[in-house]
């Protein structure tokens, strides 16, 4: 599952579309992994209006 994911992720990053929030919670929840990847993308897109509060995806 990890390098579907990563790819939808990494297409994310190179497009600057949100692939949603349900999608990077998920993520996030099931590979700790992915969240190195998931801190990364929020990072370089603020404007999505998702962050990590106390290890926690938050939408706001």
């Amino acid at each position: 599952m990890r390098p579907e994911r990563m790819q939808k992720l990494k297409v994310a990053a190179n497009s600057g579309e949100n692939p949603g929030f349900d999608f990077l919670k998920k993520c996030w929840n099931d590979d700790p992994a992915l969240q190195i990847v998931i801190k990364k993308l929020l990072a370089k897109f603020p404007q999505w209006g998702i962050a990590f509060v106390d290890g926690v995806l938050v939408n706001w």
